[in-house]
């Protein structure tokens, strides 16, 4: 798969578009058993691997992240597999995509990556930079389940739908960062540096 056509302001290695091919014929194979995504389709996948960089060319530097409810791996999986040099924390619940997810790891020799078989705020002994989430739930709600991985400099990035606005004026904030992409939202609140 050739994604720089995609996105022109984000430098990726050479390994990744080899390790979404891997991934692409994992989720294939795993989602049509297991029920892990609706689109399983190559150019679907494509399009959810795409969604899951785009925010990579206006990130702050961070060497750490965690991603809430990851699923079938957006975008936290894809993430960590774009930036092999950062510890990745994919935060999980569900024992078939937890499964999932230390297969796709363990294919991809990705030892940047510790998925994490509970719910974010059952998680001890982690602190992050970043803070990612896509479609788990609403923007004040996910501000207050992550408390116990962030810091006063943790930032966060959330992939949001049409009710974006509507979620920054309910969680009350301010100094929002948004971006957007095809019906893709991107919602990105800077820590305190």
């Amino acid at each position: 798969m050739d994604f720089q056509e995609n996105i022109k302001d984000i430098i990726l290695d050479d390994e990744f578009p080899k390790r979404c091919n891997v991934f692409t014929t994992l989720l294939q194979k795993w989602g049509k058993v297991h029920n892990l995504s609706g689109r399983l389709s190559t150019e679907d996948i494509r399009e959810n691997i795409i969604d899951s960089i785009y925010p990579l060319q206006y990130l702050d530097s961070y060497n750490s992240f965690a991603d809430i409810g990851t699923g079938a791996g957006y975008p936290g999986l894809i993430l960590a597999m774009a930036r092999a040099d950062i510890k990745c924390y994919l935060i999980e619940p569900r024992v078939k995509r937890v499964a999932f997810l230390n297969f796709v790891k363990n294919s991809l020799g990705l030892k940047n990556i510790e998925v994490i078989g509970k719910r974010v705020e059952e998680v001890e002994n982690v602190k992050v930079d970043l803070v990612t989430s896509r479609a788990v739930t609403n923007t004040k709600l996910l501000l207050d389940i992550t408390k116990n991985i962030s810091t006063d400099t943790t930032s966060y990035l959330f992939y949001k739908g049409s009710l974006l606005e509507s979620e920054i004026e309910e969680a009350k904030l301010e100094n929002t960062q948004t971006y957007s992409r095809k019906d893709r939202n991107y919602l990105y609140l800077k820590g305190s540096k």
